[in-house]
């Protein structure tokens, strides 16, 4: 398989960040790592379309999400992390994304 361009990486970004829930919950989990029960009432969803919206975002690298027990923690992934600065500005290299200014 053939090494991902730039471009194909901002496009899959976008097209998961594209979906106002995922967006949130990227919002939400810059604060800190949640269960995905706790994401999905904080979000005012089910939990099955939280996970739903979890498989997107790790597909592309977003977030990670870890088992212990029973019980799944969500997270933003170590790289992504590193594109969002202390202010929550997430800096994709195409553009640029003010997640401070989004409501949880």
């Amino acid at each position: 398989m053939a090494k991902k361009t730039v471009e194909q990486e901002w496009v899959e970004t976008l097209k998961a960040l594209a979906d106002q829930t995922r967006l949130r919950m990227v919002r939400v989990l810059i604060d800190g790592s949640k269960s995905v029960g706790e994401l999905a009432e904080s979000l005012e969803i089910s939990p099955y379309n939280a996970s739903k919206h979890l498989r997107v975002l790790r597909g592309v690298g977003i977030v990670e999400v870890s088992q212990s027990g029973t019980r799944r923690e969500c997270a933003i992934a170590e790289n992504f992390r590193k594109r969002i600065n202390r202010e929550h500005v997430l800096d994709l290299g195409c553009c640029v994304f003010r997640l401070a200014q989004l409501g949880k």
